[in-house]
């Protein structure tokens, strides 16, 4: 046994025990070697097999750096024993603040939830699932910082170590997904649903399934979806029931929880002061070391003392989709442009190479076989969704398959004239929306569809797809004479569940051009030098939209941003606003179009003949926003324009 005293690898002496697991010790130790505190966890495995896939976990752990996430420094195999050097955090774990200082306030949980829902997304953005997300597993400072531990550690031990309530299920079923307590595996939205769980009993006192004598009763309850209601949640009611919802597939990704926990409470500015300056320097020591052979560890315990989319601007041209600054997910950003191939996931080609994470890309892969499923998102093509000829009863009819965002397709309705009198337009969505208009729903196989009411001379209709995104369906009334919106929604919305009745969303073809900006990745557009003009707004920051086509960066408050959006448009001119030269480009700014304080300019890229022999203009929207003066906002706008032509001049052949 590990005493006071001890050296490990030569560097790391054992001052005093602070914590014990399931299946190990966790001492304060003192690096000798860069002469600070760390917190090294001993434990024992049995099997390579376990400490093979405790190695890939442990190299997930030690790339996650974050300000929410207790840093993995160093590895050290001894043979039978094995030490995890992990960041050393003065802190109490969220269900030791509970035990010794009672139950939080919802402006409390959820200070620390949207922390914790950020740390999950900086992970899930690097394809590692936490699979043990509890009160024991969050850490908050003194100072209301909130950590998350054990970062994917727990979830290697659980599959090859028997620590585990059933021989099926593993985890602490108060906090266990529905899914995973029927015995699939954790994922991210498992992982949602756990830090839903956890800050429901921070808040209600209860697990969300109730109080129980047993585990086996927890389980059950999970499993049949028993969710309690709230009591003492106020303004986080509606984040409790968004992140708990039981089908995986209706809940948020952690980057969406973010936000709605944000919105509801967000940390207050001492804690926000302190994440930023966090942001500004790296937590973590880059110094994981992994051996030969990595034996043993344990599956420990802390042991360290949206509303509805705004509505898009509508003319003629079928505008370009403007959506609100928003608290963004927290990822890192690469310094240089990233090139994609021909409409292929940067993220899921990633993932797939990454040891300990396979379980990830092939679910992913899995789903985008099924059935009614969107799947790799650069691939997917709404227009397979939209047939001109099953509307014709409305109009004579056209495709139009490139208008505004990459992932749109429209269909218009013309008079006898020749006028375009209606449209019907498909957007393919990553995220999906909370609605609170709707009219009804309807299942169709493992397709949900949602009607929702009419507004004015639109009307909506949302398709949710079973790999948890969905399509949006629109019929838009846009001159004299034009048909009901809600019968041209509803006969293609029958059009797309026909077709996904029996296959996923059908794939493009051909790639796209060359000097394509449907090539890149937008959140590459804007390096983190060019983004600190924007005071607050944070390099990583950032919110990847639909197959990374368009990006927004934010500050903590939610009341700084800048988004970039690939688009196409027949023409730029005047109703874009007012002219402006971007580095040679003639572009168009104007203010206040997304939303109060904001300034959005239009720069075009390249102009070429679609598959329909319409001249097309490709272009990309930046849209600055800050509580600044009109003038200075739209010079900002403009120079983070430039920035963005520069970078995309570098990387993509001349137009």
């Amino acid at each position: 046994m590990p005493e006071a005293g001890d050296r490990i690898a030569d560097r790391y002496l054992l001052q005093e025990p602070i914590g014990r697991g399931g299946m190990g010790v966790v001492w304060l130790a003192w690096d000798e070697r860069l002469e600070r505190r760390v917190a090294v966890k001993c434990a024992r495995l049995d099997d390579d097999r376990a400490a093979r896939r405790l190695m890939g976990e442990a190299r997930n752990a030690g790339r996650l750096h974050h300000p929410n996430i207790v840093g993995v420094f160093d590895f050290v195999d001894e043979g039978a024993t094995c030490w995890i050097i992990m960041e050393y955090v003065p802190s109490r774990s969220l269900a030791q603040m509970v035990t010794e200082g009672g139950l939080l306030t919802p402006e409390e949980a959820g200070s620390i939830g949207c922390q914790i829902a950020a740390a999950l997304a900086k992970s899930h953005h690097e394809g590692v699932v936490h699979g043990d997300v509890t009160p024991e597993n969050i850490l908050v400072t003194a100072e209301g910082i909130a950590r998350l531990t054990d970062f994917g550690i727990s979830r290697a031990l659980w599959s090859d170590v028997t620590h585990s309530t059933t021989s099926s299920v593993r985890g602490k079923p108060r906090y266990l997904a529905p899914e995973v307590a029927k015995g699939l595996p954790a994922g991210e939205k498992s992982d949602v649903f756990s830090l839903g769980a956890s800050l429901f009993s921070a808040v209600e006192g209860r697990s969300p399934y109730g109080e129980a004598e047993h585990f086996m009763a927890y389980l059950a309850r999970a499993v049949e979806g028993h969710i309690e209601p709230t009591h003492r949640a106020g303004p986080l009611e509606g984040p409790l029931t968004a992140l708990l919802e039981v089908e995986p597939g209706n809940r948020p990704g952690a980057a969406r929880a973010r936000k709605l926990l944000t919105r509801a409470a967000p940390p207050p500015p001492h804690v926000q002061e302190q994440l930023h300056d966090g942001r500004t320097r790296d937590l973590t020591s880059r110094t994981l070391r992994l051996p030969r052979l990595l034996r043993g560890a344990g599956d420990f315990t802390p042991f360290m003392l949206q509303p509805p989319r705004p509505v898009r601007r509508r003319r003629r041209r079928r505008p370009l989709a403007i959506t609100a600054a928003a608290l963004a997910a927290t990822g890192a950003i690469t310094a240089g442009l990233v090139l994609f191939g021909p409409w292929t996931s940067k993220d899921e080609d990633d993932k797939s190479d990454r040891t300990g994470v396979t379980d990830v890309a092939d679910a992913k892969q899995s789903a985008a076989a099924q059935a009614g499923a969107i799947g790799d998102e650069r691939t997917a093509d709404p227009c397979g969704l939209l047939d001109a000829a099953s509307l014709s009863r409305f109009g004579g009819t056209a495709l139009d398959p490139d208008y505004g965002e990459v992932d749109r397709c429209d269909v218009l309705v013309r008079n006898n004239s020749g006028d375009d009198i209606a449209d019907v337009e498909v957007n393919l969505d990553a995220d999906r929306d909370e609605f609170d208009d709707i009219r009804s729903t309807r299942l169709v196989g493992g397709i949900t569809v949602v009607t929702l009411k009419r507004d004015g001379e639109a009307c909506d209709r949302a398709v949710l797809t079973p790999d948890g995104k969905q399509i949006r369906v629109m019929g838009k009334q846009l001159g004299k004479g034009a048909p009901d919106p809600c019968q041209m929604a509803d006969a293609a919305t029958d059009h797309v569940v026909g077709v996904l009745a029996d296959s996923p969303v059908p794939r493009r073809s051909p790639s796209p051009a060359p000097n394509s900006l449907a090539r890149l990745d937008t959140c590459t557009l804007l390096t983190a030098t060019e983004l600190k003009r924007m005071p607050g707004v944070e390099a990583d920051n950032r919110d990847r939209g639909f197959g990374s086509w368009d990006c927004d960066w934010s500050s903590d408050d939610g009341n700084r941003a800048v988004e970039i959006q690939i688009s196409r448009d027949n023409t730029l001119d005047a109703d874009d606003g007012t002219p402006v030269n971007v580095t040679g480009k003639k572009s168009y700014f104007i203010a206040d179009e997304a939303e109060d304080d904001s300034c959005t300019v239009r720069t075009p890229h390249r102009t070429y003949t679609n598959s329909t022999g319409d001249r097309t203009t490709e272009l990309f929207q930046l849209t600055v926003y800050a509580p600044q003066p009109t003038k200075q906002l739209c010079a900002a706008a403009t120079q983070f324009a430039a920035d963005v032509v520069r970078n995309i001049t570098k990387h993509l052949p001349m137009t």
